[in-house]
């Protein structure tokens, strides 16, 4: 590969990660159909098949923490450590974002929280789950998830170690 070519595939490639991706209608129906399909899959043990509809499900959506995190417990049960932690990393983020742009929004916070967990980040799971709780007192359900003990539950939860990297 010459200078030149390095440099134009390096500016595409710098160019095509400035705008965020815009998610059609008809991505997040595709996205919701792979989803299911991988859903089934993993009832039947299908680990790797599911893992492959996850992947492409939350390609298409990459806003969809859920998708990440039922595709880091796929990659869990095919033993790929690293690479269920990229996804519960990546669901942590599409949650930050779901929470940022929608405060009222305490489920996405709750399962920030739990992912953080999941990656054995318990402190941050606290801080992360004190500071919205500080910055929305008024909010019901963060208030019970945070003062009703449901994240230390959480944090205690034995069967999270079965799906923790």
């Amino acid at each position: 590969m010459t200078a030149r070519s390095a440099l134009v595939l390096a500016a595409a490639l710098t160019l095509t990660g400035c705008s965020k991706k815009v998610i059609s209608p008809l991505d997040r129906a595709e996205a919701a159909n792979m989803a299911s399909e991988a859903d089934f899959a993993m009832n039947v043990h299908e680990w790797a098949r599911a893992e492959g509809l996850y992947a492409k499900a939350a390609a298409l959506c990459p806003d969809s923490g859920d998708t990440w995190i039922t595709l880091g417990v796929a990659r869990m049960k095919l033993n790929d450590h690293s690479g269920a932690k990229s996804a519960y990393k990546s669901a942590v983020g599409a949650f930050k974002s779901a929470f940022e742009s929608d405060p009222s929004d305490s489920q996405a916070l709750e399962k920030q929280a739990y992912v953080l967990v999941l990656l054995g980040r318990q402190d941050d799971a606290r801080s992360v789950a004190a500071g919205a709780r500080k910055d929305h007192p008024e909010d019901r359900l963060l208030r019970q998830f945070v003062d009703g003990g449901e994240l230390e539950r959480m944090i205690a939860d034995p069967g999270l170690r079965d799906i923790s990297p």
